[in-house]
């Protein structure tokens, strides 16, 4: 081959390589650009997803200013629920500590749960109030204040619903099944070994003992009476004489006011305008991250099946 034949083929090959070396250039960056892209969509996406089931905020941002504090009571009250007394206590917590805050809002949507996690925000509902004398706290009630819910409402010092809220519950209760008849016409033999002559205690399995329902009603009439005793601790004598006011029935919004268990008819907005003169509402409501629920929600199902492996039934309920 001549020197200039040479020089031809060393161009072409040259140039090839220059040619191939772009486009894996621009292969890599657009590899890069779609890696980039698909990155900021997925969490795009998780973000909205974050906001929308409430795992991302712990509550709004005052614009500054006198305002009414919010602090929402929503579900079934229990410690692995978002309306938990670690949850709803340090959303109150941070309302009164507010300089700017004019007054608390309790917004109750609840149909009752643990008596223990109830009366732990009852106190700290008292407690706060003690410390802030200054600062009202309302609670309003929206579809349903029954039971646990009720027990948290009793604390406030005024009590506000709508017409066809429902209002009351105050009773307690241990619900669950027995299936000692069906195993045995299942012929299917029990084998329940304890040390204690009541470890055995409500077992779904095995014959429901006397001494063993008396011991349960003794409990659930102690706490039904610690709970009546805080309802008419927190209303006083605005509650009228009805022998069936404690029984566990629910009223609605209109008539409970008549009952003296509600004090009149109203709204958040219309509470925070009309009551406590600072139309401003500022959700103090505290509200879990996705790793926090997922823990608590998973350490209260391992110790659910501990208690139920353990023999026992369904804890007591202010429902």
């Amino acid at each position: 081959m001549t020197e200039h034949g040479e020089r031809e083929t060393g161009w072409e090959r040259h140039a090839l390589e220059r040619l191939a070396g772009a486009a894996l250039q621009e292969q890599r960056r657009a590899r890069y650009w779609g890696i980039f892209f698909k990155s900021v969509t997925l969490l795009y996406l998780f973000v909205l997803l974050f906001v929308a089931m409430g795992w991302l905020g712990a509550r709004d941002i005052a614009a500054g200013g006198r305002h009414t504090a919010l602090v929402q009571v929503s579900g079934v009250i229990g410690p692995e629920s978002r309306a938990s007394a670690d949850q709803i206590m340090a959303g109150l917590q941070a309302a009164f500590k507010d300089s700017n805050t004019a007054g608390v809002i309790i917004r109750i949507n609840s149909p009752g749960g643990s008596p223990v996690q109830a009366g732990q925000i009852n106190d700290e509902i008292r407690r706060l109030r003690a410390l802030h004398p200054d600062i009202p706290v309302h609670a309003v009630i929206e579809d349903v204040c029954a039971s646990g819910g009720y027990y948290v409402a009793a604390a406030a010092d005024r009590i506000y619903v709508n017409r066809a809220s429902l209002v009351g519950s105050i009773g307690v209760l241990m619900d669950g099944f027995g299936f000692a008849g069906a195993i045995n016409r299942l012929g299917v033999e029990r084998r329940l070994i304890t040390a204690g002559d009541n470890k055995g205690f409500l077992d779904p399995f095995s014959p429901l003992q006397p001494r063993q329902r008396e011991h349960a009603q003794s409990m659930l009439n102690q706490i039904h009476e610690q709970f009546i005793a805080v309802v008419k601790q927190g209303r006083g004598d605005r509650l009228k004489p009805v022998p069936e006011l404690f029984s566990g029935l629910v009223w609605t919004g209109e008539k409970s006011i008549e009952l003296g268990l509600a004090d009149a008819l109203g709204s958040v907005e219309s509470v925070a305008r009309d009551v406590i003169k600072a139309e401003t509402v500022v959700d103090f409501t505290l509200r879990e991250n996705i790793a926090e629920r997922f823990a608590k929600r998973f350490g209260a199902a391992a110790m659910e099946s501990v208690w139920t492996l353990a023999g026992g039934g369904r804890p007591m309920q202010l429902r």
